[in-house]
């Protein structure tokens, strides 16, 4: 962090992929925007206590080895679109209070409780598994089990579960694309139907190929 003459704080963000002839892989400085833009926020949080409140720049330093040396050079970059994303997606999160307060009363993870209350008290918490959870989450194993059992379509990937819209469950899918329920005037169960009907042609292709 850098601390201005007039007081106020700009993020410098370090990183070790270069900067060629004054620019960097897209990709990575996107990344590394993303990141600056939550010290920006958690740094806005600690300002507002402060008395005065310094201001946080919307600009943040980025610092590059230049070229293919070892000399660093820094280029300043906007984070005020990241800034907006993050604040949104912070305010769609479920709190953790109002987590806690679903959850029966004495309910605790202390590890030195006995394994069964352990498991009750995991099993009182609700999960949204998704694939990427498993390198990132020791429960992730957990709740894909409970995913699988509820047939639930995260379990497959986000992206999937996107292009699925209001069909959240593999019942409600296969269900679909057999045309036993479902809008047939939804894109989505449409699809699923034109699918279902070429792989029983195809299947059919191939069982009348192997009769001959």
């Amino acid at each position: 962090m850098v601390v201005h003459p007039d007081g106020g704080w700009t993020v410098v963000e370090i990183k070790s992929f270069p900067m060629i002839d004054g620019s960097a892989d897209a990709a990575k400085v996107g990344a590394a925007a993303r990141q600056a833009a939550v010290y920006a926020l958690a740094l806005e949080r600690v300002a507002a206590r402060l008395d005065p409140a310094p201001s946080v720049r919307h600009h943040v330093l980025l610092v590059c080895p230049k070229d293919f040396s070892n000399l660093p050079t820094a280029s300043a970059i906007d984070v005020r679109k990241q800034l907006s994303v993050t604040r949104r997606q912070l305010a769609r999160l479920t709190r953790v209070e109002d987590i806690a307060a679903q959850l029966p009363e004495g309910t605790t993870f202390d590890v030195r409780r006995p394994a069964a209350e352990l498991t009750a008290a995991v099993e009182a918490v609700p999960a949204t598994y998704a694939p990427e959870c498993l390198s990132a989450c020791e429960l992730a194993f957990h709740c894909r089990t409970r995913a699988r059992e509820q047939g639930e379509v995260t379990a497959l990937g986000r992206s999937i579960r996107g292009e699925l819209g209001g069909l959240t469950t593999i019942g409600e899918i296969l269900a679909a694309a057999a045309g036993t329920a479902g809008d047939p005037d939804d894109p989505r169960v449409a699809t699923l139907r034109g699918a279902a009907a070429l792989r029983s042609e195809a299947l059919a292709g191939a069982g009348a190929l192997g009769a001959a």
